[in-house]
Order: structure tokens, then C-alpha cells, then sequence
């Protein structure tokens, strides 16, 4: 699994013209799903991302998590993350999951990251979406499951 990763002052989904998902703070999650990838990565990424130490202290250091701020999630998924782009003109995406695969591990990470005791929202899996944020920093993050290939 692959994960961008993005500081928020707010962000939201919109499909069609109907927003989805809207957030306040907190983080931007694109997420993509590998044919390869395995349950356990789902655990080892939800509790990275919700205790990523990206928000700022009362000293201005980047040393408090989601969870610490009380900040909220947007999940959306997103195959283009595994896209293969080194030979060509064309991505190749034949390392996606299929999209059951890739719809049941994105729907178990967004009830993992509310299990952790985040508010989350998502965007609308399949759909044609239009993502809207304000980058707060900005802080961009590429974070990978363990056993993510290259």
C-alpha cells in the first residue's frame, strides 16, 4: 500500500456536483492498493498515518499526531498512485489491485483509522472526484506499507 499523505487546513471531495467529503485540519490521505499487498499492511499504515508526528507544538516543532490534535481524515482512493511510468509515455498500472481487492482494504484502513478514535470522511470509490485542499506548511508526506514494492 502507498499512501499521499497531506497537512490540511481543510480539504474535500466533490462528485458530480455534490461534495462527499469535507474536512476542517488535519490530513489528506490519498491511498492506493498493490496486488501484492496483504492484510497486515492495512494495520501497519492506519496506525503510521494517525500517529505521524506532523503537527506542530506549542514550540513549533512538528511533534504532535492526528490523534494528539483532535485533527480529522480524508480517504481517498486512488489507483494512479501505482502507476508505473519508467518505460513509455503511457502509466501502466498492471501492479493495481483489482478494484474488490482495492475496495475492501480501502474500506477496512478508513474503519481502522475511526477504530484509532479519528473523525474520517472519504471520497467516493470508483467516481470521477474533484479533490480540493489548502496544503497547510506544506507538509507532503509519501508513506508505503512494509512489504511495498518498487
Amino acid at each position: 500500500m502507498i499512501a499521499v499523505v497531506q497537512r490540511v487546513k481543510s480539504s474535500s471531495v466533490t462528485v458530480g456536483n455534490q461534495v462527499v467529503g469535507e474536512i476542517g485540519p488535519g490530513l489528506l490521505v490519498l491511498l492506493g492498493v498493490a496486488d501484492t499487498d496483504l492484510q497486515e499492511e492495512i494495520d501497519f499504515l492506519a496506525d503510521k498515518i494517525v500517529n505521524l508526528r506532523v503537527f506542530e507544538d506549542e514550540d513549533g516543532k512538528m511533534n504532535r499526531s492526528l490523534l494528539e490534535t483532535g485533527g480529522q481524515m480524508l480517504v481517498v482512493s486512488q489507483f494512479t498512485l501505482l502507476g508505473d511510468c519508467r518505460k513509455g509515455r503511457r502509466p501502466s498500472f498492471v501492479h493495481a489491485a483489482d478494484p474488490r481487492k482495492a475496495e475492501d482494504f480501502y474500506l477496512e484502513f478508513i474503519e481502522k483509522v475511526r477504530r484509532a478514535g479519528v473523525t474520517v470522511q472519504t471520497g467516493q470509490f470508483r467516481a470521477m472526484m474533484d479533490v480540493a485542499l489548502v496544503n497547510d506548511g506544506p507538509i507532503t508526506l509519501i508513506v508505503k506499507s512494509k512489504n511495498h514494492r518498487e
